[in-house]
């Protein structure tokens, strides 16, 4: 049931897609038809997986490193109050540059390769699950916190046992946050420089005018960039089933 909606809504976007293509009769190199998308898309499958391949890992790459840095940073200005100070402004300066300022200079310094698009991933994503999860670290129930020190547990076992888990909610909002816009950072990076990925692709095709392949290549950059988000959704609602939704039924 959880799919179901999703996919109604994807049918709708195309049903509506080829409506306004036939009725407005719109040239196709302006907007082609999902037809003529999809019939792209089956032609080039084996060029579009190739390229999506390198997307997937620049994201992956991106989300592993964003989500340790960022945890690792919310751990510190948790338990260390001078460390607040020196990290609270590189959280600023992270989202208040736009990665599309930055994308040319980390071009530059690191080249046409992987790392560039990696490391643009990992600076989107390093803010909100720095962000949340330091937010989650914070509002531990202090009740809890009192009673674990009057009964003798240390600052690691009230970590493990009482402020991860208490934190892990808002970790998991931080981190549904992070996969959203994760490729974000990768696609930008191929868009500046790069010799493959589907950023690189679609940028090739715009400017060979054949707006169907760069259609087709944006259809499966969705389709990874739903997918990855599903699976980490997926994860998450595992890792807290501990945690049950609020339900305006159950309220007394």
């Amino acid at each position: 049931m959880k799919f179901i909606r999703p996919i109604i809504v994807f049918i709708g976007i195309l049903i509506l897609w080829q409506l306004i293509v036939t009725l407005t009769d719109v040239a196709p190199f302006i907007l082609p038809s999902p037809i003529e998308v999809l019939t792209t898309a089956t032609e080039r499958v084996n060029i579009l997986i190739w390229h999506a391949k390198i997307t997937i890992i620049e994201i992956l790459l991106g989300l592993i490193f964003g989500t340790a840095f960022g945890v690792m940073s919310a751990l510190v200005m948790s338990y260390y109050r001078p460390a607040r100070s020196w990290l609270l402004p590189v959280l600023v300066v992270t989202q208040a540059i736009p990665v599309f300022a930055l994308a040319p200079i980390l071009v530059l310094w690191l080249g046409y390769g992987l790392l560039p698009k990696v490391v643009m991933a990992t600076l989107i994503i390093y803010f909100p699950v720095t962000a949340a999860f330091y937010d989650g670290l914070r509002r531990t129930e202090t009740g809890w916190l009192d009673l674990a020190q009057t009964m003798g547990a240390t600052k690691y076992t009230i970590l493990r046992r009482i402020r991860l888990p208490a934190a892990m909610p808002a970790f998991a909002s931080g981190l549904r946050v992070a996969a959203a816009v994760a490729p974000i950072g990768a696609v930008v990076g191929e868009w500046v420089g790069s010799s493959a990925g589907l950023g690189y692709y679609m940028l090739l095709m715009n400017g060979q005018v054949q707006t169907d392949a760069m259609f087709a290549a944006l259809f499966v950059l969705a389709l990874v960039a739903t997918t990855i988000y599903f699976i980490i959704d997926a994860l998450l609602s595992r890792a807290i089933s501990w945690q049950s939704e609020s339900d305006p039924s159950h309220t007394t």
